[in-house]
């Protein structure tokens, strides 16, 4: 009896980069790859123009996500089809990616998808498979905390809500605010934004947000039917704010 073979550039599931330099038969450069991906992805042509498929097939595979062709997740989660996920926590399952190129790809038999003498199914040992299911548990977990972190996110973006439904008042019953109460405002709106963005001592990120732009989508996403919350209120208010807190700091 032949023992199961595990193919080690396999996984449960990847990110389009991941899947993509696999697709080009570049694993062995992935740190390389990877670095480059968390700074400019979209200039993968320019740096690295020896390898033009993987751009290509960077393109090919987010296509299929927004056409509906291939299912995707978040950090490995299968979510319903049209689900807003940042880009830097979506994710297609190997079972998934395999079936597409199957379909769309036919002549295409990566090695990371496709075994040699694979046929219809996957082999894998049971050592393997738990220590992949470790793996799998440990991103459930990190999801949790994640998805925790939001909520507290989302609480700090209501009390933000608040602090303008104050300020709001204020103007409504007082007239114009004075310059001193203003830059109070812009400051406390600067030091919010500030934290979110930051990272503990620890190097973690203290929130899930990677950008300013990041925080404006959410606050446009769940408050779109509130006056004065529109993407250019808050990029024009954000950007003041930020320029106050760096002439106190």
């Amino acid at each position: 009896m032949s023992s199961a073979h595990f193919n080690p550039q396999a996984k449960i599931f990847y990110r389009p980069i991941d899947a993509a330099l696999r697709w080009c038969n570049l694993i062995r450069f992935e740190t390389q790859i990877l670095q480059a991906a968390c700074s400019c992805p979209e200039e993968f042509r320019r740096l690295f123009p020896q390898w033009p498929c993987l751009q290509t097939n960077t393109e090919i595979i987010f296509d299929a996500i927004r056409n509906g062709e291939l299912p995707y997740g978040c950090l490995g989660i299968s979510v319903p089809q049209g689900t807003p996920v940042e880009l830097t926590l979506l994710t297609v399952r190997h079972s998934d990616l395999r079936h597409w190129m199957q379909i769309y790809y036919p002549d295409q038999r990566p090695d990371f998808l496709f075994e040699s003498g694979d046929d219809t199914r996957d082999k894998i040992s049971l050592g393997v498979y738990f220590a992949l299911q470790a793996e799998r548990d440990a991103l459930l977990r990190e999801r949790d905390t994640m998805q925790r972190q939001l909520q507290d996110v989302e609480a700090d973006l209501r009390a933000l809500g608040l602090e303008k439904e104050k300020l709001k008042s204020l103007v409504s019953t007082q007239g114009q605010l004075s310059e001193r109460s203003e830059h109070t405002y812009l400051q406390i709106i600067g030091a919010l934004l500030n934290t979110f963005l930051d990272s503990s001592p620890a190097g973690k990120p203290l929130s899930v947000f990677t950008s300013q732009s990041a925080i404006v989508d959410a606050v446009t996403a769940r408050h779109k039917d509130i006056p004065g919350l529109s993407k250019r209120t808050l990029d024009e208010k954000f950007a003041a704010a930020n320029r106050s807190l760096k002439k106190t700091t």
